[in-house]
């Protein structure tokens, strides 16, 4: 069974940090695409950033100098740092596990909040 947790969500001051985790198991986590999405409320989900198997990473414009996505496959883990957050950047944050060849991959996990106050 597939299990994706996220961590290190919570309230922080405009121009502070946060650092998600998201734990993996039941999966081959080296082979895998990981993506970070978020959810702000009336909001649809939108591709925050993308690490490949092989290390290769991609931002979203609205993130792209503040955040920073890394993996540890020996862990199991996928980070997320956010650094100079906004107001704008609170919003639900979910881990998502991809691969499109066998084994196909398309993992969720149940998501970890940011909240950042002005």
């Amino acid at each position: 069974q597939v299990q994706l947790v996220e961590s290190g969500g919570g309230l922080v001051q405009a121009g502070g940090s946060l650092r998600l985790s998201c734990a993996a198991s039941g999966m081959i986590f080296s082979i895998a695409t990981m993506n970070w999405y978020r959810q702000a409320p009336g909001n649809q989900r939108e591709l925050v950033t993308t690490i490949t198997r092989g290390g290769s990473t991609n931002y979203a414009d609205s993130v792209k100098g503040r955040f920073t996505i890394s993996r540890d496959n020996a862990k199991n883990t996928v980070y997320l740092q956010m650094n100079s957050l906004k107001p704008e950047d609170a919003a639900v944050y979910y881990c998502n596990a991809y691969r499109e060849n066998s084994p196909r991959y398309d993992y969720w996990g149940q998501g970890t909040q940011v909240t950042v106050s002005s």
